[in-house]
């Protein structure tokens, strides 16, 4: 399964909106380097799809990369279908999907309160990096199957 990154977006501070970037360097066991969520943990990078992004726009959102805190926007794949301990290849990082969805901050969610809902409790996904790189807008993001791994 292979798709293609829209936006890499970081933020300096927890709870601060994600800026796009042109480009970010993702260390192993780390995460993002200059991204407030980065450390020794389960969620060290976030993606979301296109369309979680299309499905909040047709529900009369008006969004865009890095609205959702993601730090990764990707076309092509679903990604909230990958089931957890999947690997891919994101640019030239290799990353382990380690949790989907994640609780949104209720009232405190510019989405939901601008719609009624939000998708990041389903759709968005967590990572962990397990190889270091660098990943830039229009990257190849590639679903490894077990056949890459022998």
């Amino acid at each position: 399964m292979i798709g293609e990154v829209l936006a890499v977006n970081v933020s300096e501070k927890r709870g601060e909106k994600k800026k796009t970037v042109e480009e970010i360097n993702l260390r192993a066991g780390h995460g993002i380097e200059e991204d407030a969520h980065a450390g020794e943990w389960h969620r060290q990078v976030s993606l979301l799809s296109l369309s979680s992004f299309e499905k909040m726009r047709k529900l009369g959102a008006d969004v865009i990369y890095g609205d959702f805190a993601e730090n990764i926007s990707v076309a092509g794949i679903d990604v909230f279908k990958l089931p957890l301990g999947t690997k891919m290849r994101v640019g030239e990082a290799l990353l382990e999907v380690t949790q989907i969805g994640k609780t949104c901050h209720d009232m405190g969610c510019a989405i939901k309160k601008q719609v009624g809902t939000c998708v990041m409790p389903h759709e968005g996904i967590f990572t962990r990096v397990l190889e270091s790189g660098r990943v830039k807008t229009g990257d190849t993001v590639e679903v490894l199957t077990g056949d890459d791994f022998i």
